[in-house]
């Protein structure tokens, strides 16, 4: 069941079943300017109800970014990290989580990711997974980048129920996992998270035709054009997004799309203007 809390919508994610707020918070990429107004923008949007967090190995110092942004509010954060696939086997996932468990400061993780298919066995990897739900160090566990093809094979060695989320690229310009990825998400109650919502370097400039139907739509609900993309985005029961803000200021501008309701003929419009074509050969990923 969809809820408010503090102006900001909650959903359950996936077969946790755990409110979550629709709109989270990303950190691809947070370490890289300066280190003090990234945490301010991270508790920003916790205050403002994006308690969900995203972060990963992979991301530098990104990890670290977020155990000082959380630090006594642990409690109120539903923290997200990942595995890299070199070293997704057994006993290297294991590894792994403990050293993020380090580096975030804190004594679990909401959920673990495969942050994408590499060469060890998907077996491997869940069997690790499992051990450390077991073991309390993750709450629960899911994949990113996983076409609807991997996911039916994931199914197959983790079973029903057991798959968290499919963290995935979704944006206005890049529609892919419409197709087959999110049907199969919610057919099998697993959450799809959206990464880089805005895209690459690729969000709709204004004054150009997609940008002009983004600017309508804003100006009819006194909101910003990212706005109405994230709830453009959200506007499934299974979709959550992960936007990141390196401002306190961008992170209320992503905070107030969640609470961000669009008609109708505004997702049809939108839809219009940026199509979801065809169905790749291949899972859109970064």
């Amino acid at each position: 069941m969809t809820k408010q809390t503090g102006g900001m919508t909650q959903r359950p994610f996936g077969m946790t079943q755990r409110p979550v707020p629709v709109i989270g918070q990303g950190t691809w990429y947070i370490d890289h300017g300066d280190r003090a107004a990234a945490v301010a923008a991270l508790r920003k949007g916790i205050d403002l109800g994006m308690t969900h967090i995203d972060t990963a190995e992979m991301y530098g110092d990104a990890e670290l970014v977020v155990a000082d942004a959380v630090d006594s509010r642990r409690d109120q954060t539903f923290i997200v990290s990942k595995v890299l696939p070199s070293n997704a086997s057994r006993r290297g996932t294991i590894t792994a989580c403990e050293r993020s468990l380090k580096r975030l400061r804190t004594d679990r993780l909401d959920c673990y990711l495969l942050h994408w298919r590499g060469q060890y066995s998907l077996t491997e990897t869940v069997a690790a997974f499992e051990e450390l739900v077991t073991a309390g160090k993750i709450l629960s566990w899911g994949v990113s980048n996983f076409d609807a093809d991997d996911l039916d094979e994931l199914l197959g060695v983790a079973g029903a129920g057991r798959i968290a989320c499919n963290q995935v690229l979704y944006h206005l310009q890049e529609r892919a996992i419409e197709h087959s990825v999110i049907p199969w998400c919610e057919a099998h109650g697993v959450a799809v998270v959206a990464y880089s919502p805005f895209g690459h370097n690729e969000f709709p400039q204004p004054g150009s035709a997609g940008g002009r139907v983004l600017e309508t739509i804003a100006r009819a609900h006194g909101a910003t054009p990212r706005q109405v993309a994230l709830a453009f985005l959200t506007r499934r029961a299974s979709v959550f997004a992960i936007p990141k803000a390196s401002s306190a200021g961008h992170a209320a501008d992503n905070a107030a799309a969640g609470h961000l309701t669009l008609t109708k003929d505004d997702i049809a419009a939108l839809e219009k203007a940026f199509p979801r074509g065809k169905e790749p050969r291949s899972l859109p990923m970064l």
